[in-house]
């Protein structure tokens, strides 16, 4: 027979579904989708403009450090705001608890009516939460204010796989330019940026309800589209300019 308690059982059971699915998981596909895209598009409109490998390759290279360093930036703020958000939340619960308890227990209540609980049953737990201090304020949290301390992000982490993602996706489309020259090594990126496209897309599926396939074409599509419209504007560049 198992000695954990209720709580402990929920984190353990919780934890399991989490793991499926890390939250790193996400920010990690997420930055290698911009990345990917964001240094595809300079590559391909600088090929427009220019068929130089030098400058292609050196405008690919700082592109993909500047979208690193953005989305480092991004995600660390992004999440610094969340947590900030959470701790205003907390706050406003514990000082409306403070300030009139009694009232806090008789909005509890009627949460728990509006969910089905009939009047008497839905007072009574309302009251046993609100004997426990820490208990009472973290379900007012949850209930009034639609938060939860676990939502609480890792800034400096957010920042990191962010980042490192990033410059991943953005160095995938400069490699063909490493070994390759001209037309080949544009062809070769072209080539090696969608077929990156469609894993990232099919990845996309981990975090979302889409089918892997259909994430896949769709996000392959849409490099294609940045490819092609970059292109085309580097090529009308290369003629005004």
């Amino acid at each position: 027979m198992s000695t954990l308690s209720p709580s402990a059982k929920l984190d353990e059971l919780m934890g399991r579904e989490q793991r499926k699915t890390p939250g790193w998981i996400g920010d990690a596909i997420y930055g290698v989708n911009d990345g990917l895209g964001a240094i595809f598009g300079i590559i391909t409109g600088v090929a427009g403009y220019t068929g130089n490998n030098h400058t292609i390759l050196v405008s690919g290279f700082f592109g993909a450090l500047a979208s690193t360093l953005s989305m480092a930036a991004g995600a660390w703020l992004a999440t610094r705001s969340e947590n900030e958000l959470l701790d205003k939340a907390f706050h406003e619960a514990k000082r409306d608890i403070e300030q009139n308890r009694d009232r806090e227990v008789q909005i509890l209540s009627l949460i728990y009516e509006t969910r089905g609980f009939e009047p008497h049953e839905a007072k009574e737990i309302a009251e046993r939460i609100a004997k426990d201090d820490e208990l009472f304020l973290q379900t007012m949290a949850q209930e009034k204010h639609g938060i939860h301390e676990a939502s609480r992000g890792n800034a400096w982490g957010a920042a990191f796989y962010g980042g490192l993602s990033t410059f991943i996706g953005g160095v995938v489309p400069l490699i063909p330019f490493f070994f390759m020259h001209g037309l080949a090594a544009i062809l070769t990126a072209a080539a090696v940026s969608l077929a990156a496209h469609f894993v990232v897309g099919a990845l996309k599926s981990l975090v979302t309800v889409r089918s892997w396939w259909s994430s896949g074409i769709e996000m392959t599509i849409a490099g294609v589209i940045v490819g092609v419209v970059s292109y085309l504007l580097g090529l009308a560049g290369s003629h005004v300019l």
